[in-house]
């Protein structure tokens, strides 16, 4: 204990030296969480031979790009694609709709019970969405939402998660824009559509993004409540893939690396609204 004292006095003497450990443990975290995703683009184009080997190779001794349209032609994973842009869309487009109304009401508006309310809220948190799994799946059935992109989409567009993050925003906004627009003579609406929705355009982004990625990889409730290609997204394609085709690992894994390919086009494209919404909306710890 005594020895990692001077050394972390000697780190905050040299500037360069923090600096050159940090660019290493970045380069370090990097790597590893690259690693398994470079093993799948290989093993992707492989042969249908070395994929099954007893002992397959990290690198492909032949390049098999027809693999692609291999796996397009075994499933209609263009279908699944399109599916699952509709599902993490629309429930994305919803949440961030009605957790902006909700996270200003609970900033803004003053009623009796707003604190206990919101708290009972958040502990909705605490649940997991096993346990409502079987309740949402009856009352969706029972409201003829099987199979359906209603039934898929609107159980998922309510979170408290999306509440918070925005309230969390919403408070920080001075009170003095919006007494300036009441006394324009904008109301309520007005002052919640042209004030607080374009100062809160970066944490509305990274609410969409948040909810966007994790819908995009939903496999439960879509397994659960899909039964036709018309409905299924890109998660449950891959478990149709493996079960109708057995493990042909390559062809399995370029339509995982197929699937993935659209949300690392969305993460570099909304990289910068991204991080910002995250130091602006306090999930980076201020």
């Amino acid at each position: 204990m005594t020895s990692d004292v001077p050394a972390l006095a000697a780190l905050r003497r040299s500037p360069v030296a923090a600096r050159r450990l940090l660019v290493f443990t970045c380069f370090l975290v990097t790597a590893v969480t690259l690693t398994p995703i470079v093993m799948m683009v290989l093993a992707a184009f492989q042969s249908d031979t070395e994929s099954m080997a007893a002992r397959p190779s990290l690198w492909p001794g032949s390049w098999h790009p027809e693999n692609i349209g291999r796996a397009f032609d075994l499933v209609p994973l263009g279908r699944y694609l399109l599916n699952t842009i509709i599902f993490a869309g629309g429930t994305a487009l919803l949440e961030t709709a009605t957790a902006a109304l909700a996270a200003y009401a609970f900033a803004r508006l003053r009623f009796r019970g707003r604190g206990v309310l919101f708290g009972v809220y958040l502990t909705t948190l605490m649940i997991p969405s096993q346990v409502t799994l079987i309740p949402q799946f009856i009352l969706v059935a029972k409201m003829h939402g099987v199979d359906t992109w209603p039934g898929m989409i609107l159980p998922h567009a309510f979170t408290a998660l999306g509440v918070f993050l925005l309230r969390q925003f919403f408070l920080g906004v001075p009170r003095d824009y919006e007494e300036a627009a009441r006394l324009d003579g904008a109301n309520r609406w007005q002052t919640f559509i042209r004030i607080i929705i374009p100062l809160a355009v970066p944490a509305i982004a990274t609410l969409a993004v948040f909810k966007f990625i994790s819908q995009w990889n939903n496999l439960l409730w879509p397994l659960v409540i899909s039964n036709s290609d018309s409905t299924r997204t890109a998660a449950v394609g891959l478990q149709v893939f493996q079960s109708t085709n057995g493990t042909q690992w390559n062809l399995l894994l370029m339509a995982a690396a197929i699937t993935t390919v659209p949300l690392i086009v969305l993460f570099f494209l909304t990289q910068r609204w991204f991080v910002k919404g995250i130091t602006m909306s306090g999930l980076g710890g201020r």
